[in-house]
């Protein structure tokens, strides 16, 4: 082990936070994210350890199950990095500590992302690009890069630069407080009422049947929106949300119901 107390440098932090962009790298059925999560921790590998046993054992320990939602994953990549340090420098803990800590993480951690990113922020700014688009605007697309590079980066370098500074402390102070919880709870409810509001203008299903009473012709759509404004998008996605989730039908299977019963309702002038 090299002889040194000096603690990682920016640049080197920053190298860290460019390589925990890969964490998906030689992603494998075994171990998931290891290799990503090993090739993000090369730097503190590199400045600690001198004899390629060594670095073998640092590699090693990294080099085990990983697997978490990639973004949030710099948190753990942070908070690896302080132990890793202060195990090489200090050396007052247990290097099996540094694998628990990251298999304790990977859960919460898991469902956090996974709520505020994929079932929140990136639906809301899918829908408002949506919105956009349909309308002819460019800035559709080009807001949804952006908002999503604003996110994604922000909370990559939160989890490098804040893990790093914080290390385990953070990670205490979060589930002691039980705000991971509160928030991926919070964020559900939120994602649930978002799409729910954004199923109307996203999704068009409208019949053209009628009936004749007396001399009037009653139109089924108009009567419909009189009553309850766009009830037959949303029954059409609770219905595919209850195929998907409970009879466990294939997306794909549903997409080709989907494009024959509109090409055969159009036909029958049901659509």
């Amino acid at each position: 082990m090299k002889n040194t107390d000096q603690k990682l440098t920016r640049k080197e932090l920053w190298k860290i936070f460019r390589g925990q962009m890969f964490i998906r790298s030689a992603l494998n059925f075994e171990r998931q994210q290891c290799i990503g999560f090993t090739h993000a921790m090369g730097p503190v590998i590199e400045k600690y350890y001198d004899t390629p046993e060594e670095k073998a054992e640092a590699m090693e320990r990294h080099m085990e199950l990983f697997l978490t939602q990639p973004m949030v994953s710099a948190i753990p990549v942070g908070v690896a990095v302080a132990m890793e340090e202060r195990l090489a420098t200090e050396g007052d803990i247990d290097p099996s500590s540094i694998s628990a800590v990251k298999t304790a993480l990977m859960g919460p951690l898991a469902a956090l992302g996974d709520s505020l990113i994929n079932g929140t922020a990136r639906p809301i700014l899918a829908g408002i690009a949506c919105g956009l688009a349909m309308q002819g605007s460019i800035l559709g697309p080009i807001l949804f890069l952006i908002g999503m590079a604003i996110i994604t980066l922000g909370v990559r370098y939160f989890g490098v630069f804040k893990g790093y500074e914080k290390g385990v402390s953070m990670v205490a102070d979060l589930q002691k407080s039980g705000l991971i919880g509160k928030i991926t709870e919070l964020a559900s409810v939120a994602a649930f009422v978002i799409i729910g509001g954004f199923t109307t203008s996203n999704v068009t299903l409208a019949t053209t049947l009628s009936y004749t009473a007396d001399e009037t012709v009653i139109s089924i759509q108009e009567t419909l929106d009189s009553l309850l404004p766009g009830i037959l998008p949303v029954a059409l996605t609770l219905l595919m949300y209850f195929l998907l989730s409970k009879k466990k039908v294939s997306p794909v299977v549903l997409m080709l119901i989907l494009m024959v019963a509109g090409v055969a309702g159009t036909y029958l002038g049901i659509f």
